[in-house]
């Protein structure tokens, strides 16, 4: 049988898809004996497609590793926005390699 392709699934997602394969599923970077429902699958091995008997576990990581990117919580900004709606600077018209002098 093949792997289907987990990533991007919700955790109960991704077992409800390996279990109807005919597979098993773990994440070791989540202790206890089931994922968080509202994390999402972010990596798995064996790949998508990798040919397996059934029964076979597949391993599933609901967290970036060091070094592989995840942009992680942005919010609350510091310092907060200004007040008052949004405020931008613009570019005066015209040309933008044009330089202005003093008279």
């Amino acid at each position: 049988m093949r792997v289907p392709r987990l990533v991007g699934l919700m955790a109960v997602d991704a077992r409800e898809t390996a279990r109807a394969q005919g597979l098993l599923l773990t994440a070791p970077d989540r202790p206890g004996p089931a994922p968080p429902v509202v994390d999402y699958v972010v990596r798995q091995y064996p790949q998508p497609g990798a040919e397996v008997p059934r029964d076979s576990m597949v391993y599933v990581w609901f967290d970036f590793g060091p070094g592989e990117g995840g942009g992680g919580v942005h919010e609350p900004r510091v310092p907060r926005p200004p007040r008052g709606g949004l405020r931008r600077e613009l570019d005066e018209p015209g040309d933008p390699n044009l330089t202005l002098s003093s008279p």
